[in-house]
């Protein structure tokens, strides 16, 4: 089993700066890919920030030039930082480790991101 841990969440006024981070712990050989997604109230989850295990990432639109996603394999851990914060980014944001060896999927519990002045 895969637990996954995230914090750096909270209140930030337009413009700041927030530094997610997320770290899975238990039994795990290889990852395909970690990655952060947020929901939105009212609003269905949807997909942040990706990096795979050699480093390849993926960002949304949305958050492109702003949000920057890295990795810790050693320590299978992902941070999100995000800069330049609009009302727009409040959502919870979740966690996602795609796990190779042993096969399976985990999220996090979800951490809140609020931007409000």
């Amino acid at each position: 089993q895969v637990q996954l841990v995230e914090s750096g969440g909270g209140l930030v006024q337009p413009g700041g700066s927030l530094r997610l981070s997320c770290t899975a712990s238990g039994t795990i050989f290889s990852m395909y890919a970690m990655g952060w997604y947020r929901q939105a109230p009212g609003k269905q989850r949807e997909l942040v920030a990706i990096i795979t295990s050699v480093g390849n990432t993926n960002y949304a639109d949305s958050v492109k030039g702003r949000v920057t996603i890295s990795r810790d394999s050693a320590k299978n851990t992902v941070y999100l930082q995000m800069n330049t914060l609009k009302p727009e980014d409040t959502a919870v944001y979740y966690c996602n480790a795609d796990v190779r060896t042993p096969r399976g999927n985990y999220w996090g519990q979800g951490t809140q991101v609020t931007v409000s002045s």
